[in-house]
């Protein structure tokens, strides 16, 4: 293992897998949380005894008053959006102080809001299905070198100044193709003058940070957003978001060496969903699928959307072990399978009369692909208030092996509904250390 003071958590399908309850978990036992991708299109709900959190910039262990937040240059922070957020849960008498902004990160504008929703109102049909929260335009403006970075934000005089360099060629695009008015500086500059004065002293050299965190031994969680599928190069592309969701960014999302990143947890739930446009083999349209939706309560915690859902999907789960190199996985919402009377995962797809085992790199054959399930009993006991393995009734550990066997991968946590308390630590888990060793 590279560093035993770290662990980095993702998601391992298409989102919204329950991370935020498993980070909410784990970071009691840690000192600093980064998330290193992604905006406020994610979305992590947390459930804290009669208290549900729904988080979308700030990191899941904001829960753990001494834990230190911290904000990856590898994402794109919405200033508005943070304010709010960061009152909302004050007001619920959560302290904010722990959190840090990279100075390397790129800023959420309004403009980039109103070019996401004209892009996909553009794109009619073949709309990526996107939040609309402008995470797509800020990454473009990323890599097309005209980005507003959080560093603006510790003086104003400095944030307008770039505001007035890129904002005539943002009037443009808005003008000229979408047929809207535009922005004018002072008006636009003053909206961010708040968000200057309260955000301004909260971005820091995030990279110092952890790097001396880890030097320090220091447990450091890091918390990724979305899911594998969703990765800009590696998923189902171009239904994906606009980063790398994968471990990797861990490293490069926060300004780490590779070598300082040490376990790696892959959260999946025990069936697949997914929101927006783009091809999903496991999915059921059936009643089935409509069970998993409400028993599930799968909406999107961002948007309220709902969620696609279908049988687990062992064919994914392998790629996304493969391109993160995860060393165990968290497997969430269990309890929701109660009661069915059939459990199936999909162990590989039929293609074009052949059976394949690896995901398919091309978005065209993927949306040919029918699943090859095997189908396992399911159960009817509650297992919500099970708190270890032993306690399972057999069809249910007998799925979680099958499961394993088809990923490749052990199953390291368990939850069995959205409080801290449904949570059982697997025996022999790698996570065995992050609970005892300090």
């Amino acid at each position: 293992m590279s560093n035993n003071s770290s662990l980095v958590v993702v998601g391992a399908q298409w989102g919204d897998e329950g991370k935020g309850k498993v980070i909410d978990h784990l970071a009691v036992k840690a000192d600093i949380v980064a998330r290193f991708q992604g905006g406020n299109n994610a979305g992590h709900t947390v459930v804290y005894g009669a208290n549900i959190f729904k988080l979308h910039h700030v990191p899941s262990g904001i829960l753990n008053k001494d834990t230190l937040c911290l904000l990856g240059n590898g994402m794109v922070v919405n200033p508005l959006v943070l304010m709010e957020e960061m009152s909302e849960l004050e007001k619920r008498g959560i302290d904010t102080s722990n959190l840090r902004i990279s100075s390397k990160a790129h800023l959420i504008l309004a403009y980039h809001e109103v070019l996401d929703e004209a892009n996909e109102k553009m794109l009619g049909e073949k709309k990526i299905g996107t939040t609309g929260r402008g995470i797509g335009p800020a990454y473009a403006d990323k890599a097309l070198r005209r980005g507003i970075r959080a560093v603006e934000l510790t003086d104003f005089s400095r944030f307008k100044k770039r505001l007035a360099e890129v904002l005539p060629l943002q009037n443009r695009f808005l003008q000229e193709i979408f047929d809207h008015p535009g922005y004018e500086l002072e008006e636009l500059a003053e909206k961010y003058r708040l968000a200057v004065e309260k955000l301004g002293p909260l971005v820091k050299d995030i990279s110092l940070i952890l790097n001396q965190g880890l030097a320090e031994k220091k447990r450091v969680l890091f918390e990724g957003a979305q899911g594998a599928l969703l990765d800009i190069d590696h998923g189902t592309y171009p239904y994906v978001t606009s980063s790398s969701t994968v471990a990797a960014a861990a490293a490069s999302g926060t300004g780490l060496g590779p070598q300082r990143l040490g376990q790696v947890l892959g959260v999946m739930k025990a069936y697949t969903t997914r929101v927006g446009e783009g091809p999903f083999p496991s999915e059921d349209v059936t009643e089935a699928g409509d069970q998993l939706r409400e028993r599930g309560n799968e909406f999107g915690t961002t948007t309220g959307r709902p969620r696609r859902c279908g049988w687990f999907d062992a064919v994914i789960a392998r790629y996304a072990a493969m391109i993160n190199g995860l060393t165990g996985l968290a497997l969430t919402k269990l309890d929701v399978l109660s009661g069915m009377e059939i459990v199936k995962i999909a162990v590989a797809y039929r293609c074009n009369g052949k059976e394949i085992r690896n995901f398919p790199s091309s978005i065209e054959e993927l949306k040919l692909c029918e699943p090859v399930y095997e189908t396992f009993p399911g159960w009817d006991e509650d297992i919500s208030r099970v708190r270890s393995l032993d306690g399972f009734p057999t069809a249910a550990k007998d799925y979680i092996k099958a499961l394993e066997n088809s990923v490749g991968v052990k199953v390291d946590l368990l939850s069995v509904g959205p409080d801290r308390a449904q949570t059982i630590i697997c025996p022999g888990s790698n996570l065995s250390n992050w609970f005892i060793e300090k």
